[in-house]
């Protein structure tokens, strides 16, 4: 292994991923048309991201052309909020987010390029995650909604399960075997148990990648269906 640039602002969920993922002849942190890339492994260029998809945007459509592309995104399944006053100072307090990660979550970032998932050299790893998320006291005045605390980092604890999809049609398998052609988007959020807020982005991504399409509407709201759904005549 080999390199040690663009590490100097990286949170340790990142640089834990990192060297999760690493193995022994891979390069690190590579610089590549521009970029710097996380990993370098032969022909594929993996880059890990524990935060918005957005700000890779770029980064990633450029790559993609010329490269094999893997991005790699953690889910926490399990996390502990963990508050300290300082630096100097030992943890105030711990407790575990009632809030449980799911594979579908990673559908709140991909919105921002649902088509990559359509190019043939890219592919997506989404990790299950255990994770302590560590809130540190803010200045006066800022993080109200946080009573004063802010999130400063996020620490690996264990890698729970980790699961690869190469098209739609792999994120397509994460709806529920009871969800019926056609459907909207309460009954994804209902059989999900997730908001939706997020269902509506799971059939908005799932659209632009041509795993289900639209096919009518009941009242106001959109029906979708897998694309292999024959509708009745």
């Amino acid at each position: 292994m080999t390199g040690s640039i663009g590490t100097l602002n990286e949170g340790s969920l990142h640089a834990a991923l990192k060297d999760w993922y690493a193995e022994p002849d891979d390069l690190i942190e590579v610089p590549v048309d521009g970029f710097i890339v996380d990993i370098v492994r032969g022909e594929m260029l993996i880059e890990i991201q524990t935060s918005s998809f957005a700000a890779i945007k770029r980064k990633l459509f450029a790559l993609v052309e010329q490269y094999c592309v893997r991005l790699v995104y953690p889910v926490p399944c399990d996390k502990w909020i963990v508050k300290v006053l300082d630096e100097k100072t030992a943890e105030v307090s711990r407790r575990k987010s009632p809030k449980h990660g799911h594979w579908v979550d990673v559908f709140d970032e991909l919105v921002s390029f649902p088509q990559l998932m359509s190019r043939p050299n890219f592919e997506l790893d989404v990790v299950l995650t255990q994770e302590d998320e560590i809130w540190r006291r803010a200045a006066s005045g800022r993080t109200w909604r946080r009573r004063g605390w802010q999130v400063e980092d996020r620490l690996l604890l264990d890698v729970i399960e980790r699961r690869r999809f190469e098209s739609g049609d792999d994120l397509l398998g994460l709806l529920p075997d009871s969800l019926d052609d056609p459907f909207t988007t309460s009954d994804i959020s209902m059989l999900l148990g997730r908001p939706r807020r997020l269902a509506q982005k799971v059939a908005y991504c799932l659209r632009e990648m041509g795993a289900i399409s639209s096919v009518g509407k009941t009242g106001n709201a959109v029906l979708y269906a897998r694309q292999d759904y024959t509708q009745e005549t």
